[in-house]
């Protein structure tokens, strides 16, 4: 019922083995992640697994840390799912044509943003940062910011990172 084949050892056209050491699991440590984004005011961001770090070719990890009280302006992110963790803080997220809709996340939630929602991410603590575990099922940093008046304007930090210019 099951031969060699099923069980995945040669996944190559030429039926060679894979070398599973170097194309098989990978482990990023906690404090290695990769500083090496653009940083700006307001939001600490590192990435965990791109293509370059783990050989991730559908989906991007990583960490962000977002200053008390930051918020985005309205946008989306095209045809990118993204899901995020909320390890620290609290969330506030708003969606909508016009940002009619609210809901808040705290530690242990996961946020589902599916593609082309119009959104706004908020730290809704003014005196303690959101720490969060981001994931994207890309890896271009697609965002598309739209001319909607946010029902909380950006006012004291704003939110940016190299996703939300």
């Amino acid at each position: 019922m099951c031969g060699d084949h099923e069980h995945g050892h040669e996944h190559s056209h030429d039926h060679r083995p894979i070398d599973w050491r170097e194309h098989g699991v990978k482990i990023i440590p906690g404090n290695a992640l990769d500083p090496n984004t653009a940083q700006t005011p307001g939001m600490n961001r590192a990435t965990a697994i791109n293509h370059a770090r783990a050989g991730a070719e559908k989906i991007w990890a990583g960490t962000v840390t977002i200053h008390a009280n930051a918020k985005t302006g309205a946008h989306h992110h095209g045809d990118l799912e993204s899901i995020i963790y909320v390890v620290k803080g609290k969330a506030r997220m708003r969606w909508g044509d016009n940002l009619e809709f609210v809901a808040e996340a705290g530690p242990g939630d996961f946020i589902f943003v599916p593609p082309f929602v119009p959104h706004q991410e908020i730290n809704a603590s003014r005196d303690e940062t959101l720490e969060c575990v981001l994931v994207r099922s890309g890896q271009e940093p697609v965002v598309v910011n739209l001319d909607i008046e946010p029902v909380e304007k950006p006012e004291e930090v704003l939110w940016k990172d190299p996703i939300h210019r």
